[in-house]
């Protein structure tokens, strides 16, 4: 069974988060896609705060055995909160409650039952783990769906670009994590996606396929730089904050006849909202 569990586990990596950020965005709702990936982003640095802050160890810290060489290749830095659970139900817990559909949420809360379910079952994380991973994942689910971050004015630039500084100021060494939280805060805060998602399947698959393509593209390409060049704090930071304006701001602009601007729609319990 661990084959199965293991790609279970994969769910919760994160090229799927960016799939299911990037997808949502151009096709449900732009505006929410743009708050569920500040969101997000804010889960993941606390996330990464807690983590190497509380610096807890995991079911095989002391004992390698206790869990597979596949498992524990999953399983990165200390071991509360679960990263896996907490992201995972910040995104999918996120969706759910912006569309407020039933048959959104018990696929959602299935799904992050089996991701959470998964780092037991590996023996990668203990219980407390993932209890307080999804704990803070729910938190977090409800700030995608209530709050609406501001943009006006120096609000839009400040922030981002606060966040880009202190990137900056990370010292060498520091977990990977912190830069790229930052880095996705920034591009999520700034981006201003005005579009409006496609309505026929064709719209709908070229968008994905296309957009997908040039999200990789860039990711992979970004990915590509020197090591000693993409591990500095601010380059890091700076490739996420990248990779969200390519999807936000560049996929839209390149595929405008599929993703006219307009006021951005989406539908919420069966009705059209225009946003």
């Amino acid at each position: 069974m661990e084959p199965f569990w293991l790609a279970v586990t994969n769910l919760g990596r994160d090229e799927i988060f960016i799939v299911a950020l990037a997808l949502y965005t151009w096709l449900v709702s732009p505006r929410g896609g743009r708050n569920l990936g500040t969101a997000f982003a804010l889960s993941y640095l606390v996330n990464a705060a807690l983590k190497y802050g509380l610096n807890l160890p995991r079911p095989f810290t002391n004992d390698p055995a206790a869990a597979s060489e596949a498992a524990r290749a999953t399983a990165g830095g200390p071991g509360l909160p679960s990263g896996h659970s907490q992201m995972a139900a910040t995104l999918w817990g996120g969706v759910a409650a912006q569309l407020r559909r039933p048959w959104v949420t018990w696929a959602a809360a299935a799904l992050v039952a089996l991701i959470a379910g998964s780092r037991l079952v590996l023996n990668v994380h203990y219980p407390s783990d993932v209890i307080v991973g999804l704990t803070l994942g729910v938190l977090f689910a409800l700030v995608a769906a209530r709050v609406t971050f501001p943009q006006g004015g120096a609000l839009r630039w400040a922030p981002p670009l606060g966040a880009l500084v202190v990137a900056a100021l990370l010292p060498a060494g520091a977990p990977r994590e912190f830069a790229a939280g930052l880095g996705m805060a920034a591009g999520f805060w700034f981006v201003q996606p005005r579009f409006t998602p496609p309505t026929t399947v064709s719209g709908r698959l070229i968008v994905a396929v296309a957009g997908l393509a040039v999200v990789f593209a860039v990711y992979f390409g970004l990915g590509a730089l020197p090591a000693g060049i993409k591990e500095v704090g601010l380059v890091r930071a700076l490739r996420y904050a990248l990779l969200v304006l390519a999807a936000a701001e560049g996929v839209p602009l390149l595929l405008r006849r599929w993703l006219p601007v307009g006021p951005a729609q989406t539908t919420v319990k069966g009705e059209r909202v225009v946003h």
